[in-house]
């Protein structure tokens, strides 16, 4: 359904050769809080590709763009982003998974876990620790195709709830990968991945937001349809005092995602205040 409706590409243009961003925040969280309001897990799963694309979007050289990005935009092929280990969430410094350098590439080691998108996607960009001496500035990223020798999946969490989405755990073993597949410079990934969560925090409160409208309008029909004492019950006060405090929270909270999104989208260096409200 997205790729006939063009909702992938539109974080993505063209322009006198270049692939760039074209206003990637709004319009993305606009598409993730109107899918997660009849469904979260397709919600998750866009807005997934969408975080696994951005590092390759903001650092990626213009060959990795053209050879990966043109199958993104057009819902050909899934993204994902891979930091999170049994012993590391969003915190880079704890990583284990490591990058060798050898053989004109580099060989990964590691496991990642509760990976969205995992198994399914067919471009990961993976945080790994090229220098483990240096902690979380020894981190780089690398774009690491599904069908790459050495690249496996393990388990698929059996999640209560957003189950349209898939949650796998990565396997690396000797995973080889090319140098020309690293993001950026070598020590990269955190700023990489920093980046790349303030950008993403808005789109998590907008698939809230989505819910929470979902949510709304359920309770709306309901009271509609309910009847009491001859009634429906919306026509009660106290009913009608409920649903319009559900509905101004509803609207505050997406006002604090578009107000990120559009200072995202303005060209800002700095928004991680914005970010950080709108994901609250």
């Amino acid at each position: 359904v997205n790729r006939n409706k063009k909702c992938i590409g539109l974080d993505l243009r063209a322009e006198e050769g270049r692939l760039i961003f074209h206003q990637l925040a709004g319009k993305t969280d606009v598409i993730v809080e109107e899918l997660s309001r009849v469904c979260s897990g397709v919600a998750v799963s866009y807005a997934a590709s969408a975080l696994g694309s951005y590092p390759l979007l903001e650092y990626g050289t213009e060959e990795q763009k053209r050879k990966y990005l043109p199958d993104i935009a057009s819902g050909k092929r899934l993204a994902a982003f891979a930091l999170t280990e049994p012993t590391a969430g969003s915190d880079a410094s704890a990583i284990k998974t490591t990058a060798t350098k050898e053989n004109g590439g580099y060989v990964i080691n590691g496991t990642k876990q509760f990976i969205t998108n995992g198994g399914e996607a067919e471009i990961y960009t993976v945080i790994a620790l090229t220098d483990k001496t240096r902690g979380a500035r020894g981190a780089s990223a690398f774009l690491i195709e599904k069908d790459t020798p050495g690249f496996s999946f393990g388990k698929k969490e059996k999640k209560m709830g957003i189950r349209a989405s898939s949650t796998r755990e990565l396997i690396f073993r000797n995973c080889l990968v090319p140098e020309e597949n690293m993001i950026g410079r070598e020590g990269m990934g955190f700023i990489v991945t920093m980046r790349l969560l303030d950008r993403s925090r808005p789109g998590i409160g907008a698939q809230a937001v989505g819910l929470a409208q979902g949510a709304l309008e359920a309770a709306v029909d309901y009271a509609q349809k309910r009847i009491q004492f001859g009634h429906p019950i919306i026509s009660l006060p106290v009913v009608q005092d409920m649903l319009a405090d559900m509905a101004i929270h509803v609207e505050a909270a997406r006002l604090l995602v578009y107000a990120a999104a559009r200072t995202i989208d303005s060209g800002a260096k700095n928004f991680t205040e914005e970010s950080a409200m709108a994901k609250v």
